[in-house]
Parts: C-alpha cells; structure tokens; sequence
C-alpha cells in the first residue's frame, strides 16, 4: 500500500534515496530543502567560483525531472518536527503529515568562539548560501585569510588564487592535513602550496578577527600577537551533523542523528542518512561520523531498499576517499595512519624530483596489506577494493601493482622503482 514518504534534505543522501524509492515503489514522495529548489552537486561549488562551471551546470537532473517521476520537491524551511503526530510544520505556515521521515539534513560549519567570528566578510563554506556570501564578500578585494587545514581549507585557498586574491592560510599543524597524513604526504602538499604563491602559515591560529571602520572584517590577530590584513576571512575548521531539528524531539541524537545498521533512529518510521548520522555500532573499519559524498549516495540506496520493503543492514566496502590539492590528485584507500600504530608498519615511495607518492601500509603480524596512499597518480577503484576484502599480502600486491595503475594511456609507470624501493628497504631493514 502506497506510503507518503518525507524526505528532509536534497543533498546526495537524500535525493538518492528517493531515486530510489521511486524505481521500486508506488510511494508519495515529498523532498524538502531551504538551500535549493533543485539538488546540485555540492562538491562543484568551487568551480562555479571559479568561473569553470554555471549553476545550472551542477544540476545532474534537467528541472522537469521530478515531476516526471512524481517526486514532489518543496522549497521551504522546516521550524518544526511533530514526531507524536507525524508532521511538520514549514516556514511558509503549510504542515506536511508523513507515514515514515527521512531525516538527510547534512551538516553545519564549525564556527569558534572568538571575538569577531560574526562580521561581515567571516564564513564558512558549505552549500550555496555560503558560496553567494563568498562571491559577494570577496569582490574588488586583494588579499584574504583561510585557516583551517583541511579539504574546504585548501579548496577555498584555490578558489580565491584563481581570482588573483593574496591567499594567507593559517593551519595550526607543522605542516598540511598532518592529523589525517603521513608526514611525508603532509610535508609534499605543504611545499605544494607554497609554490602556488600561498602564504602557508603552520603553527598559527587565530586569536581575534578584527573589525574595520566599514563595520566589516579587516584582519586577524594571531596567538603570536601578529596582525594579518585581509578583507575576507574563511573560517574551514570542520564542520559537524546538523541535528537541530531533532533536538526537543525524542529522536536520539550525540554528535548525530544515532542509527542502527539499517539508518533507523530510536523513534520507528523515522530514518537518518548522510553528513547528520552517526552510527550506533560502525561498521568494521569505519567512523561513527563520515562526511562524504559517496558514503551519502551508499546511505540513500540502502535505505530505500529497506522503505520498500526488502530490509537490508549497512556493510561498506573498505574506506576511500579522494580529493585535489591544487594540481596533486589524491586517493586513499582503506587504513593509513597519520602515524604509525604499534601494529603495522608502512612503505613510502616518492619521486625525487615530481610531486608522486605511493604509501602501503600493512599489517605487521601477517604482512596483510592495511591500506594505500597515492599523490600524482592513480589507482583502480575495483581492484585496491577487492584486494582489500581479500586481504592480499605485501609480496603479492607489490608483484601485481600494474593492475592497480590507472593513469591513462601513454603515462609512464612506476611499478619497477616502487619494487625496487621497497626490496632496498626491507633488506635495509634486515641489515641493521
């Protein structure tokens, strides 16, 4: 019997899922979002920016889509959830009733507590609201701050260079991202950037953001008790679940919305996927909290198998991720260690003259292959998957590491001095 079906969010996460309601049920299907009238791919927001791409252009669906499939798309803000009486209530003053909610409300910027974080010119950069701001607060002006080191940092840094804005990133590391990198990747990217002509400031945070006489930001004042000038600051220290709406409700929330395998919440009929769930039990090798792009699409078809009847549990495969540090592409799969645990160890290939890295990390006890770590190059989605699920060992990975090799026709291969490498350390190693 046909459900109505409310979806809160039309990020990834949610307008997945309700793709995929639609290909397996008869349901009504309600989407509700105050960004957007229409979802747009989020991870493209730095080149609408920076001039490469319209925001038509980031739309995966033509307009007429959704009401070709019955997907009925309502541009409002949510003010409040009614759980005992399955409803919400909108800013426009409407109410929509549900049988079962799926709560995709995705995240919210880290914003800190410091003097001057609410001027004009200071943000965050999530959605388009925030690139609008951006696009605003950044015309006409010459030189900027950005601190926060991770992957919205360095993006933000990108997009104000392209419009030849003098970029000071601030980054309270030795060097870039080296909570997430290794040193050798950290200190790479870091010099990377330098050579971009961005003012990398490691070891520095902010202490105050200071105001002009126009009433908007004019700079900041470091722990070290020096002022940096800059028209715009870019605040990209993280970002958290947004789990506003729930909060006064009885659906269960600690840093997210908490579901079980199956994305359910403690109240039945309402459901939590993407950037805003944080997982009861993670799964094997995964965070309670992950904040990607296609852990939100896995999420969106997972459950919508189980709206539709066919009730299936979350098993991913091993961790990925990838992302671009200006010109250096990056891909990571499965487990790499910023630092080094008591019970793996790691091999690092780099070239001595071209911005190209290859880590393994593995398993000291068994010589299991724990992970990859790849800059300028490119690695096979499928195969480094399937290796890791069947947990190839060291020697056997390195003796096949062409089937891994992605870069297209005509580049050249590294394999032979990865090889090389490795057989000088180890026998290094057992030297000594």
């Amino acid at each position: 019997m046909p459900e109505e079906i409310v979806i809160i969010g039309n990020g990834i996460a949610g307008i997945t899922c309700a793709r995929h309601i639609r290909k397996q049920s008869n349901h009504t299907i309600t989407v509700i979002s105050s960004e957007t009238p229409y979802f747009y791919s989020r991870t493209a927001l730095m080149y609408i920016y920076m001039g490469h791409m319209k925001y038509e252009h980031t739309k995966p669906y033509e307009d007429g889509f959704w009401k070709k499939n019955r997907i009925q798309l309502v541009h409002d803000t949510v003010t409040k959830l009614d759980v005992e009486n399955n409803s919400i209530a909108l800013g426009s003053g409407k109410n929509i009733s549900f049988d079962k909610l799926v709560l995709a409300t995705g995240s919210v910027t880290n914003m800190p507590n410091i003097k001057g974080a609410g001027l004009p010119g200071v943000q965050g950069l999530y959605g388009m609201p925030d690139l609008l701001k951006m696009t605003t607060a950044t015309s006409g002006i010459d030189e900027a701050v950005v601190a926060g080191g991770g992957l919205i940092g360095i993006e933000m840094a990108e997009m104000l260079l392209s419009r030849n804005i003098k970029v000071n990133f601030l980054i309270r590391e030795k060097d870039y991202w080296n909570n997430i990198l290794p040193p050798e990747e950290a200190a790479m990217i870091s010099k990377h950037i330098r050579s971009h002509g961005i003012n990398l400031m490691t070891g520095t945070e902010i202490k105050e953001i200071l105001q002009g006489d126009d009433g908007r930001v004019a700079g900041i004042l470091t722990m070290d008790g020096d002022i940096i000038g800059g028209k715009f600051v870019g605040l990209t220290i993280g970002v958290r679940p947004n789990v506003s709406l729930v909060q006064e409700t009885p659906v269960e929330a600690d840093r997210g919305i908490l579901v079980n395998e199956h994305f359910e919440t403690n109240v039945p009929g309402i459901y939590a996927i993407g950037d805003c769930v944080q997982h009861k039990k993670p799964p094997a090798g995964r965070k309670a909290v992950e904040q990607v792009w296609y852990t939100g699409r896995m999420h969106g078809e997972m459950l919508a198998s189980t709206i539709c009847g066919n009730r299936q549990a979350y098993h991913p495969d091993p961790w990925f991720n990838s992302a671009k540090f200006l010109d250096i592409e990056y891909q990571t799969y499965g487990v790499i260690n910023a630092t080094l645990q008591d019970d793996e160890d790691s091999f690092a290939w780099q070239h001595p003259c071209k911005n190209l890295l290859f880590r393994m990390s593995y398993s000291k006890k068994d010589n299991t292959v724990l992970g990859f770590n790849v800059l300028g190059l490119r690695l096979r989605h499928e195969v480094c998957n399937a290796w890791l699920k069947n947990k190839i060992k060291v020697d056997a990975a390195l003796e096949r590491l062409e089937e891994i090799n992605f870069d297209p026709e005509f580049f050249r291969h590294y394999e032979k001095d990865i090889r090389s490498a490795f057989q000088a350390t180890k026998k290094q190693f057992i030297n000594t």
